[in-house]
């Protein structure tokens, strides 16, 4: 493996598959991709949020701080996540802002374009009627990937 892509949130599952995969990645020397996203609805929110804010210190929020935030977030998760021995891992963050239908698919062009040949994803817990009928992220992942995918679940 030369890069790993770990798709990322803020939920135990997250952080424990962060952390699998940096001493993965450390254990193999490769590089690793946060990908971290935000919803035009977490987008829209901060925009509200910011509009007071921006009044009174002239401030300005657009979909590059949004970036920025979700760039922050997953440094920040990084940092929680890896221990000291895994201080060595290279790793850079890729942040969106898409809607929750469109994470394969976005997850999916990042890890072409970055030539990640390793995708680490959380899937749901569901009833082999459910994923069948409603599908998730990971399913979407593991069927349209060209490379080795780790799953996790909630």
């Amino acid at each position: 493996m030369d890069r790993g892509l770990v798709v990322i949130n803020d939920t135990e599952a997250h952080k424990r598959l962060l952390r699998e995969a940096g001493q993965f990645i450390a254990g193999t020397d490769a590089e690793l991709v946060l990908f971290s996203w935000m919803t035009p609805e977490q987008y829209e929110a901060g925009i509200d949020a910011l509009e007071t804010i921006g009044d009174v210190e002239h401030t300005t929020y657009d979909e590059s701080t949004a970036l920025d935030m979700t760039t922050r977030f997953a440094r920040e998760l990084a940092d929680e996540s890896f221990v000291e021995g895994d201080a060595d891992i290279d790793y850079e963050v890729e942040g969106v802002v898409t809607e929750d239908d469109d994470i394969s698919d976005e997850v999916l062009d990042a890890a072409e374009r970055l030539e990640c040949d390793h995708i680490f994803v959380v899937g749901r817990s569901r009833s082999p009627t459910g994923k069948a009928i409603f599908g998730d992220i990971a399913q979407r992942i593991i069927l349209n990937f060209d490379g080795l995918v780790t799953t996790a679940t909630t």
